[in-house]
């Protein structure tokens, strides 16, 4: 198995996409009107404060305020750092959360306050946010105000992960929190010293920005998704990195001689005839992630429902008949919805509260085997996840952590025929508005026709199935209808001229 990063780079959107064995298993889209903002930090000034949510509405220069949860609020535990932005509560130990605090007492409006954002702004919700600052850099996140040690989970040799922790230990400053990541598994103790120096460097020149700068205000900017991919996805596993921009090629050589001189060799430049996605065929992946129905290998499908508050999977047996009985045919769809799903929520980047509705097994083993074999296909998501056992009904619920908007938020916008919601009312429901309508003019107007302007569905049904009925009317009222077919209006509209 090979995995390779392919980076689209324009002047108008880069996208980034992971490719596993020619298929695609992560894709991110970054567009200059519309750049990622977690990562960030900001001066903000608190505006609200609500105790009753244990909450605070924290201005920090964008659209929405953002959202101040009262267990991200932390006040910072080295000396020194600027007093304005952080405000330190008396009789609160420096350093930790406040979980046993109300809100009202950590903040006050008009408060300063260094904040970073933890979530995207999603649909009509402010950002996340959190003082628990965090800044990533290749081997090493640093916690300037968390006075703790974490290694990643994907290292799992103990013996590597106390030498890790040894490490950390001897370099750090007294106070000052890391988290080890996965890439830092083999790394010597001068490259961890080179990256803990620019951290705290880093770290130091955003508090000196805190100080000078006005409320609100952006403090300090995260990478650009490209350098993020770099940072977060490129290690010794990755194949290849290709690019088909020179100038971004450039610049990644250039930060990987920096922070990973030892996987310069594998950065390469893509200048083919055909576009970088195409030449890999995963454009055609990428449109068919933003569609409702996703078919099985086997004829059956599963159907993917977004909603304001959830997402609603269904798995169906479709086409698929089976070869014995009903039950194998069940247990096999299910079977190979797990898979499909668990790659579907990671390439579409789901979140939050996910329902999905397997076809009900009345054998408790196949329940039992369809739920470990759901928890082991999550297993490589990054996101964190929580998943229930299967219900009486034969539903999963479950949660995966979502940080920013997914694949459909991003590329899509609602329909501004149905605005949203999916429907919109037949042409038969058109032509009976329509029979009222004319019906209650008929009434107060003294014209003898009238000409009816509509969608060309609608025309087709009133001239030929509602024909009857169209003479009945006229009939009833006395008058003489002509009916126009409009092809550029919209099909819920209609216009009547009496003449």
């Amino acid at each position: 198995m090979y995995t390779d990063i392919l980076i689209n780079a324009t002047t108008y959107e880069n996208r980034i996409a992971l490719v596993e064995n020619g298929t695609l298993l992560e894709f991110h889209t970054e567009r200059f009107s519309e750049e990622g903002l977690i990562g960030n930090i900001y001066l903000g000034r608190v505006v609200r404060v609500l105790p009753g949510i244990d909450a605070a509405f924290v201005d920090i220069g964008l659209a929405r305020t953002g959202f101040l949860y009262v267990d991200d609020i932390i006040v910072p535990a080295q000396s020194g750092l600027n007093q304005q932005s952080f405000q330190p509560v008396d009789g609160v130990e420096n350093g930790k959360k406040h979980t046993n605090r109300p809100i009202n007492e950590l903040l006050k409006e008009n408060q300063p306050i260094l904040v970073q954002i933890a979530k995207e702004p999603i649909g009509t919700k402010g950002a996340r946010l959190t003082c628990n600052i965090t800044i990533p850099c290749r081997n090493l996140v640093y916690m300037p105000l968390t006075d703790h040690i974490g290694i990643s989970r994907k290292i799992e040799n103990e013996g590597v992960r106390n030498q890790l922790k040894e490490k950390i230990e001897k370099l750090r400053p007294s106070g000052a929190g890391f988290i080890i990541r996965t890439v830092a598994e083999n790394i010597s103790s001068d490259e961890l010293e080179a990256d803990m120096e620019f951290l705290l460097l880093l770290w130091d020149e955003i508090l000196s920005k805190s100080t000078k700068g006005k409320v609100p205000s952006l403090i300090y900017k995260d990478l650009d998704i490209i350098l993020r991919a770099v940072r977060d996805f490129f290690t010794e596993n990755i194949h290849e990195l290709v690019v088909d921009n020179r100038e971004v090629y450039n610049q990644l050589l250039t930060y990987a001689k920096t922070f990973a001189p030892h996987l310069q060799r594998k950065i390469i430049y893509y200048d083919g005839d055909a576009p970088l996605f195409e030449s890999y065929g995963i454009e055609v992946d990428i449109n068919s992630a933003l569609d409702k129905k996703v078919w099985l290998r086997s004829g059956g499908y599963i159907i993917i429902e977004p909603t304001e508050a959830l997402t609603v999977i269904d798995v169906n047996t479709g086409r698929y008949v089976g070869k014995n009985d009903l039950a194998e045919t069940i247990f096999k769809t299910n079977m190979e919805a797990v898979k499909e799903i668990a790659y579907q929520l990671r390439l579409r980047n789901i979140g939050g509260i996910i329902i999905i509705d397997f076809i009900d097994m009345d054998d408790e083993q196949d329940r039992e085997d369809l739920y470990n074999a759901f928890k082991k296909a999550m297993q490589d998501d990054k996101s964190k996840v929580n998943i229930l056992k299967l219900s009486e009904f034969g539903l999963v619920q479950m949660t995966r952590k979502r940080l920013s908007e997914n694949l459909i938020q991003t590329m899509c916008e609602p329909c501004f025929y149905c605005g949203g919601d999916g429907f919109i009312k037949s042409s038969r429901t058109i032509c009976y508005e329509i029979f009222r309508k004319l019906t209650k003019d008929a009434r107060k107007i003294e014209c003898a026709t009238a000409a009816l302007k509509v969608h060309p569905n609608v025309a087709d049904l009133l001239r030929n199935e509602e024909a009857v009925h169209v003479d009945q009317l006229e009939q009833a009222t006395g008058k003489r209808f002509t009916i126009t077919s409009v092809p550029d209006m919209h099909i819920k509209r209609y216009e009547i001229i009496w003449k």
